[in-house]
């Protein structure tokens, strides 16, 4: 919305006023994001460049602190203008912060800092706090890469069992159906860019824009024709079969893939008799791999069943590790799926004997709305600040919550290059940069500088993105 495109705007009401509250003789703060837990025990870092292209790359300008200032007036908070206008003046409106984080597609382990926010310039020694809001967000497209990893690593586990070409297969097997179950467009962009990190199958087009437009990624992921209720059900219950033919007609070529809900009135009599018998012989001639989809019921038993039906009417090849492979079609199941029942359906059906090629799941709002902030308890706290020339520690530790004590210090990432373990460590009070902390025997610095001043320092590309998250195996 371009109504929403002041980042002056871009955060809490009660940020407008923090710059009154820190103690005489500030001059520096640092901050940090990180997992403090949550549903798993690794997250994959993604999305940071996205939002920093998107929001911190359009200086700021008088006519942005002159709307800041009207609103903030009428909506009762005290706003810093003399701040922000000398931002504008002897900055040419480009915030003075510099962003330290890990990689994009790095799998880290929770509980330890992905990025770092310090100002550098004493005068704006508040505008990492006031940035807090926007750059936290960070904590959905991680929280997206992370569960669609997961996903990754236990569909991968049941190709490696059961599969002749588990890696050939592996990039198509979960398919983002999201978009229309998100809170916003923006959020089908970086949710769907956040999942293709992991996966190559999406009808999510707004995160093919955004891996394109930030991560010079011209095309991330690919979909199939596929039919809907509405252009099944079009033709009348009477004419089913008509409406599946056409699919055939239309849209089936040699090599090709065709999706076709089948389940607008019976699934099983779908199968058995219209594709099973009346169009078996027009499959066959086609050419294509027809995707029969199940949309209703339990998914376990149901996507199994519709495996045994199909099994019976186009047959099966064995593979070489010594499961099922049927001829011509295969099933998809998007209702209902989550990281639970992919595990459910892909044990059922292996253990009927049924290889994992036969399946594809698409999860929808499970992967980019079914989830929050305390998915992974995401959180982004001030660790330290300089007052008076000295560093000093910045921390909560609230008796009524352990979990939510926060760390101490300035502080960096270390990974050791042979083992690949992460240490978040501090960085002296005496030291004059984090380039200076001293590493233990082995370790390396995991963090590197992404933003300074304005300007992008680290721009990946998706391929990048991808690699990093995929060497990594649970």
């Amino acid at each position: 919305m371009r109504c929403l495109d002041n980042l002056l705007l871009n955060t809490d009401s009660y940020k407008a006023s923090h710059w009154l509250q820190y103690p005489p003789g500030v001059d520096a703060t640092f901050f940090y994001v990180e997992s403090r837990g949550g549903i798993y025990d690794r997250t994959v870092f993604f999305g940071l460049q996205a939002i920093l292209k998107e929001y911190l790359a359009r200086p700021v300008t008088h006519a942005d602190v002159d709307q800041a200032r009207e609103v903030f007036a009428a909506h009762g908070e005290p706003f810093n203008e003399a701040g922000w206008r000398d931002i504008v003046e002897r900055h040419g409106g480009l915030l003075p912060i510099r962003i330290r984080a890990v990689p994009e597609g790095s799998v880290v382990p929770t509980h330890q800092a992905l990025m770092t926010v310090e100002s550098t310039d004493p005068k704006a020694f508040w505008v990492p706090s006031y940035l807090e809001t926007m750059l936290l967000r960070i904590w959905y497209p991680v929280t997206v890469a992370t569960i669609s990893w997961h996903a990754k690593q236990t569909i991968r586990q049941f190709l490696e069992r059961s599969s002749d070409d588990p890696q050939g297969q592996l990039p198509f097997k979960l398919h983002d159906f999201g978009a229309r179950g998100v809170s916003s467009v923006e959020s089908a962009a970086i949710g769907g860019a956040a999942h293709l990190v992991n996966f190559l199958g999406t009808d999510t087009v707004s995160g093919l824009l955004l891996a394109r437009a930030h991560y010079h990624e011209p095309m991330a992921g690919f979909s199939i024709p596929a039919a809907e209720h509405s252009t099944i059900t079009s033709w009348g219950r009477e004419h089913e079969v008509e409406a599946y033919r056409n699919m055939l007609r239309q849209l089936a070529r040699p090599g090709s893939i065709v999706a076709v809900v089948s389940d607008s009135y019976d699934i099983y009599r779908a199968i058995r008799e219209h594709w099973g018998i009346t169009l078996r012989d027009e499959v066959i001639a086609s050419g294509a791999t027809v995707v029969i989809r199940p949309d209703s019921g339990d998914p376990v038993s149901v996507v199994h069943q519709c495996l045994e039906l199909l099994d019976e009417a186009f047959g099966h090849t064995v593979n070489g590790k010594g499961y099922k492979v049927l001829n011509h079609v295969r099933v998809i199941q998007g209702d209902g799926i989550n990281p639970t029942s992919i595990r459910a359906i892909l044990e059922r059906v292996t253990s009927a004997g049924y290889a994992t090629d036969n399946v594809a799941f698409g999860m929808g709002g499970a992967l980019l709305q079914q989830l929050n902030r305390d998915t992974q308890k995401f959180a982004l706290k001030c660790s330290a600040a300089r007052i008076d020339g000295k560093w000093i520690d910045v921390y909560k530790d609230p008796v009524t919550d352990r979990g939510k004590q926060s760390k101490r210090g300035r502080m960096t990432l270390l990974r050791h290059r042979e083992y690949g373990s992460y240490r978040t460590v501090p960085v002296s009070p005496e030291a004059a940069s984090l380039a200076d902390v001293e590493k233990p025997l082995g370790y390396d610095d995991a963090m590197v500088t992404v933003w300074e001043d304005g300007k992008i320092v680290q721009d990946w590309t998706f391929a990048q993105v991808r690699a990093r998250a995929d060497a990594e195996r649970l």
